[in-house]
């Protein structure tokens, strides 16, 4: 999706011009990993000869991710979300616009299928099956071709409230949550689309028996994090004083980070440090993508200074 932000602290009604990033749920985590030194791939769909299509592709491509598997059917546009930024007590706000996009009327018989057979790991999002029936088969197919192939799946709750409701998402993930190995959910969306609330040992237990292979990982906003791998709570051993320039994209730089180190043989508790910390640096730099080097990351894991580097 293109991001159209309003200068902070205006709002958009204000706005003489508009910021312009790339980004969205599962570009972001690719976009992340790739900077993080793994191969990547992404599948989607941008409208062809398109100039912002155009830039989707470069950007992704820009931070090694592959793009080859983007199709560029003819018509379509590509979805929009524009961004208002607020200080408290007024919310941030976003409002999206992606009716008709291109990737709306993806269908599952036009993606290669080969490239998720030869994965590592899948990544998919809850925002993508309640985009409409289209994605919706996409994901279960999915699903379907990573089962057959033996790929683990990593998949993240990211409830939208403005594309289902809470009963049409559980419906759904009903379905997946049994084959996943990774599940990513916030505590609002445990609560909302699950009904599960209090302590976050509690929270976690609940979700295990809906997802009962995952390592279930659930984030609590200032609280921190916490991960249920077997039958073990880990928590982070580390949380930052975090001066925030950008949220966006900090929950899929969370993922980014803790599937960067699993699948670099890192231990449960170590790939959530990593996670941690590549959330964290998220959210001082601007846009949805993690902007972030493994030189930076592996700097602010074995220290906490944050003295000029020279």
């Amino acid at each position: 999706m293109l991001r159209l932000s309003a200068p902070a602290p205006q709002r958009l009604e204000q706005a003489v011009a508009l910021d312009v990033q790339v980004g969205g749920s599962e570009a972001n985590v690719a976009a992340a990993m790739a900077r993080l030194g793994l191969r990547t791939a992404f599948v989607s769909a941008f409208p062809a000869q398109h100039v912002w299509g155009d830039r989707a592709v470069r950007e992704l491509a820009g931070h090694g991710v592959d793009c080859s598997r983007v199709l560029r059917p003819a018509g379509g546009r590509m979805g929009l979300y524009f961004l208002e930024y607020a200080e408290a007590p007024r919310p941030v706000r976003v409002t999206y616009d992606r009716r008709d996009s291109a990737f709306s009327q993806l269908q599952p018989e036009a993606v290669d299928w080969s490239i998720v057979r030869q994965a590592r790991l899948v990544h998919l999002s809850g925002i993508t099956p309640a985009l409409g029936a289209g994605p919706m088969g996409v994901v279960r197919r999915a699903l379907a071709e990573a089962a057959a192939a033996g790929v683990p799946v990593s998949f993240d709750v990211n409830y939208r409230s403005r594309l289902w409701t809470p009963a049409q998402a559980r419906a759904f993930l009903a379905e997946a949550l049994p084959a996943l190995a990774y599940l990513f959910v916030g505590a609002d969306d445990a609560a909302t689309v699950f009904g599960l609330k209090g302590a976050p040992d509690d929270v976690l237990r609940g979700l295990r028996a809906l997802a009962p292979r995952a390592a279930i990982l659930l984030t609590l906003g200032e609280e921190g994090s916490a991960v249920l791998a077997g039958d073990t709570v880990h928590r982070p051993s580390r949380r930052y004083r975090v001066t925030v320039v950008d949220r966006v994209g900090a929950g899929d730089a969370f993922a980014a980070g803790f599937l960067w180190a699993t699948l670099g043989g890192q231990p449960v508790g170590a790939a959530l440090d990593a996670a941690t910390a590549l959330a964290a640096l998220k959210c001082t730099v601007w846009g949805d993508v993690a902007l972030v080097s493994r030189a930076e990351l592996e700097e602010l894991l074995a220290t906490d200074s944050t003295e000029i580097r020279r």
